[in-house]
């Protein structure tokens, strides 16, 4: 019996978004609308909606859809928003972007996994898909002819906080980003840079897999 995708995004989104706190409108409307089954390996879609993460290939995960959404909201985009994400990984959290109305540059290490989430985006057929740009290559260094962004977010957990990022960082940008290394504790971080100066806020504790170059 085939799934009923549209309901399960549904639930999905009440259950593990709207009860966890996250309030914004345009975050919560995206996650209803971006098919996430679609990024998921075909023997795995009957659990793309479940409240975790699924793996998709190359030591590599699709993270929980509350991670997705809750990072996303403290990035408070907007359309046009530049952003810059380090890790393009499946394409949702790209595609998540895409819809709001950002211009999203992204960036995957391994070329394989670029590969299929061009493929998967392109399948998709949306407008909105025209809103991204892709290359692989090594995130630690960005994307410094494009910079500076509104916004990055980084989807694997380097050991430290990548300079060069920071840097690609526009004055009055936001940077969520998890730090820690593979086997010790990660701090979900919120960069905010003003007047040429970066503060941290430490949201949370998560695992993700190690940022690599």
């Amino acid at each position: 019996m085939a799934k009923d995708f549209e309901k399960l995004r549904n639930n999905m989104v009440e259950r593990q978004l709207v009860s966890r706190g996250v309030m914004s409108n345009a975050v919560l409307e995206a996650l209803r609308s971006v098919p996430r089954h679609a990024f998921v390996p075909e023997h795995l879609r009957d659990h793309a909606y479940d409240d975790s993460p699924q793996p998709i290939g190359l030591g590599q995960t699709i993270s929980q859809p509350y991670i997705v959404a809750y990072m996303t909201e403290q990035l408070e985009p907007f359309p046009g928003m530049k952003v810059l994400e380090i890790g393009t990984g499946s394409g949702y959290q790209t595609a998540i972007l895409a819809y709001l109305g950002c211009e999203v540059y992204t960036i995957e290490s391994v070329e394989e996994l670029a590969v299929q989430a061009e493929k998967t985006l392109v399948a998709l057929g949306s407008n909105w898909v025209s809103k991204i740009r892709a290359r692989r290559g090594n995130g630690f260094l960005g994307w410094p002819e494009e910079a500076p962004f509104d916004a990055i977010i980084v989807t694997a957990a380097p050991a430290t906080l990548p300079a060069m990022l920071l840097e690609q960082l526009k004055d009055g940008g936001r940077m969520v980003v998890p730090v820690g290394g593979a086997h010790s504790i990660q701090s979900l971080k919120l960069i905010v840079k003003k007047n040429g100066k970066c503060t941290e806020t430490d949201l949370m504790r998560v695992r993700f897999v190690p940022m690599v170059p």
